[in-house]
């Protein structure tokens, strides 16, 4: 009897094994298509793939290159977008591990943000930053980072200087309006870009070099010049909106934040949290008012010449705290470092930054930007900018940017496999995971006793969440709600506190950017959902150590995704 059957059986086992055959074509499909999204898109733009530490191609060196903006480069961007988009939506039924389905939901959202710049917003044609920052990158990156011998980066810059005016001629070939602020930031930092050829970069060439770099800098030079005539004779007299419009906003929102809210949605919620974090606010500092317990928590500040040392002093005590509380586990650190924010990403960057360590080589440096207060600022300007960064406020911005913020988020995710979703999470990853962790630092350091408890640290958290609360308010009513310049200063100044020279460069950055200044709200609110989440499912062995190691071990994916992850 048993051989009546065995060709059933046989067949069974063939029809068992489909489903199997099935899933693992697809979990190689998906890991396929990562690799290729990854090094693909770092081909088509040298300048993201010298910064994430990619150099060579099929024996082709990248750092000596420039992105394309030809016409012929932009339709085959677009092009390979779409067909990129064609492939993750052919995987969207496919039985995939939570792992790759989180791969494939960043490249869902970044392909869709290109192709919405691509097709709808163009940038290109609108914002001359783009040029002149990417020009800044390119340039200070192999300056800055140390992948090779100082002759081979070199070799590198004399190559990109070589193509300069090619790059610089498609520019102008693309920019057919710019509003007026666009315009201004962009001849602003065009001059660090100039500053950075003509004086940094000539000094610290080789010796053997210099003859080659001075040929290939005259010319690189004047084109930075003539740009910056054309910017501020041709184009200033075509000038447009930096309003991103509803319609626009609501799609780049969709990819760039992830939440699954709209920004209607967003909006309501920030609102009546403002209102909630103000009430407290209030309870904290009663008896005074919030006016004058404010006041007195600004007034310990450093002068312009400490500022720059006081943050580098934050650092080593956050850094000090984090290990002593056992927060999470800490690489050595002696990786980053604090430096002047560079001249050119000044427009965006008025107070500092973070710059991660390239994912592909993260042993060279992380770089922890603090914007030095100019020399030739008046009395009343300096004031307000060291009242809002005080003693309290650098400890904010050094736990935000750096410790345990970005720097050691971005430390985690330099450690992920394999290396094509080491870079995927790295460079394309969802922007609430990446803010909201170091709002969430920020909480987390205030929460466990940082500063011995110092009430006034616990006003400079409050102060700043506000400021996170009203960078989304800002971003929303500014983009889609025909809020004025005047209306964003008053609110800003009037409903969150923050200091005149604060407000105004926050205006300028939200005229230069949009859909990024919602991400802190919106990631801190994600965060806390996320842990709150963990937390009960693992009732019995939770640790915040656990969470941070194991949530940070995850890289930048959307918090819902990660949500998912951590089950």
């Amino acid at each position: 009897m048993a051989h009546r059957y065995a060709g059933i059986l046989a067949l069974l086992t063939v029809l068992g094994a489909i489903p199997a055959v099935k899933a693992a074509t697809a979990q190689a499909d998906a890991d396929a298509l990562v690799s290729e999204f990854v090094y693909q898109n770092l081909v088509q733009s040298p300048v993201l793939a010298s910064a994430a530490g990619y150099h060579v191609h099929e024996g082709v060196r990248l750092d000596g290159r420039w992105d394309d903006f030809s016409p012929a480069g932009l339709a085959k961007s677009g092009q390979y977008n779409r067909s990129v988009l064609q492939r993750v939506d052919a995987l969207a039924n496919a039985h995939l591990d939570p792992e790759r389905l989180a791969d494939l939901d960043i490249i869902h959202d970044a392909v869709n943000l290109k192709l919405l710049e691509l097709d709808r917003i163009q940038d290109f044609r609108h914002n001359p930053t783009v040029y002149v920052e990417l020009i800044g990158n390119g340039l200070y990156t192999p300056y800055v980072l140390n992948y090779a011998a100082p002759e081979v980066r070199f070799a590198d810059l004399i190559e990109r200087l070589r193509s300069l005016p090619l790059l610089i001629a498609q520019a102008k070939g693309n920019l057919v309006d710019a509003p007026a602020v666009w315009n201004r930031v962009a001849r602003e930092e065009n001059e660090g870009n100039i500053e950075l050829i003509d004086k940094t970069l000539r000094e610290q060439a080789p010796a053997s070099l210099q003859a080659a770099y001075a040929d290939a800098a005259a010319p690189a030079l004047q084109s930075l010049k003539d740009l910056s005539n054309f910017l501020a004779t041709t184009l200033s007299t075509r000038t447009s909106d930096w309003r991103l419009g509803k319609d626009n906003y609501d799609r780049k929102c969709r990819y760039t934040l992830h939440t699954g809210h709209t920004p209607e949605q967003l909006l309501k919620a920030a609102e009546a949290d403002l209102a909630a974090a103000r009430a407290e606010l209030a309870r904290l500092a009663a008896p005074r008012s919030v006016g004058a317990a404010l006041a007195e928590m600004s007034s310990h500040h450093a002068t312009p010449a400490t500022y720059m040392d006081e943050a580098r002093r934050t650092l080593t005590e956050a850094t000090a705290f984090v290990k002593q509380k056992d927060l999470l586990t800490l690489a050595d650190n002696s990786n980053l470092a604090v430096i002047d924010t560079p001249v050119f990403m000044r427009g965006v960057y008025a107070v500092g930054g973070f710059n991660a360590a390239p994912a592909l080589e993260p042993q060279l440096g992380a770089f922890y930007w603090v914007t030095p207060i100019p020399a030739d600022w008046p009395a009343a300007r300096v004031e307000s900018k060291l009242r809002e960064y005080s003693n309290y406020g650098l400890q904010q911005l050094t736990i935000h940017e750096a410790m345990p913020g970005h720097y050691v988020q971005a430390e985690y995710a330099n450690r992920i496999e394999p290396r094509a979703r080491r870079v995927l999470r790295n460079i394309w990853g969802n922007g609430p995971y990446i803010e909201g962790w170091a709002v969430y630092a920020q909480q987390l350091m205030t929460d466990q006793g940082y500063m011995n408890n110092d009430p006034n640290l616990r006003l400079a958290l409050l102060k700043w969440y506000l400021r996170s609360i009203g960078n989304t308010i800002l971003d929303i009513r500014l983009q889609t709600m025909a809020m004025t310049e005047q209306q964003a200063l008053d609110f800003m100044i009037n409903e969150t506190y923050q200091e005149r020279e604060e407000a105004t460069a926050k205006i300028q950055r939200a005229q230069l950017s949009s859909c990024q200044l919602d991400m802190y709200y919106a990631g801190f609110k994600g965060w806390t959902e996320v842990r709150a989440h963990y937390q009960q499912r693992h009732p019995r062995d939770f640790s915040l150590k656990s969470f941070h190691e194991r949530a940070l071990g995850e890289g930048a994916v959307p918090l819902a995704t990660l949500d998912k992850l951590l089950r």
